[in-house]
C-alpha cells in the first residue's frame, strides 16, 4: 500500500466510502426484511442462534455470546428475554460463577433456524452472490480479510 500523507480522505475516497457504507446498509436491510417476512426470526434472532448452533457443545456464556456478535451487553440480554419467552432459547446460571448465564440454542430454536436458513441463504444468493463475478467474490474477500485484520477481528468462520 503506499503512503498517504493527507490527514483526511480524498474526495475519491470519501465517495467510494459512502458507497460501500450505503451498498452494505442496503444489503442489510433487505437480507432482514425477507429473512422476517419468509420466516419467524428477525435477523438478530437468526445471529444469535446461529451463534449458538455453531459453539462447541451448542452453548456460550452470555458475555462470550456478545462479543462474538458484536453487540453491548444489555442489547444481548435483552434480545435474549425476548427469546426465551418463544422458546428459542434457554438461560442457565454457570455453575462455576455466581454471575455468569451460559445460554443454548432450544430444540425449538434449532429447529426454526433450520427452516429459517432455507429462505435466508436464498437471498443471500439472490441479492448478493448473484450480483457478483467468481472474481468480484475473490477481490471482496481480499479486501475483507485486509480489513479483518487491520481492525484486528478473529478470521471469519469460513477461513478455519
Amino acid at each position: 500500500m503506499t503512503e498517504n500523507h493527507r490527514t483526511t480522505p480524498t474526495r475519491e475516497q470519501l465517495r467510494i466510502w459512502r458507497d460501500y457504507i450505503e451498498v452494505s446498509q442496503a444489503l442489510t436491510s433487505r437480507l432482514g426484511r425477507r429473512l422476517q417476512n419468509e420466516s419467524v426470526l428477525s435477523a438478530g434472532d437468526y445471529q444469535v442462534l446461529l451463534a449458538l448452533t455453531e459453539a462447541p457443545r451448542g452453548t456460550l456464556r452470555s458475555s462470550e455470546l456478545a462479543v462474538l456478535i458484536g453487540w453491548e451487553r444489555s442489547r444481548l440480554s435483552h434480545r435474549l428475554g425476548r427469546m426465551e419467552k418463544r422458546q428459542l432459547v434457554r438461560r442457565d446460571p454457570c455453575i462455576d460463577d455466581v454471575h455468569g448465564v451460559n445460554v443454548t440454542a432450544t430444540e425449538s430454536g434449532r429447529e426454526i433456524l433450520r427452516a429459517s436458513s432455507v429462505p435466508h441463504l436464498r437471498a443471500v444468493r439472490e441479492l448478493f452472490v448473484d450480483a457478483l463475478t467468481p472474481e468480484q467474490l475473490t477481490h471482496l474477500d481480499d479486501i475483507s480479510s485486509v480489513l479483518r485484520l487491520h481492525l484486528g477481528m478473529n478470521a471469519s468462520a469460513t477461513n478455519d
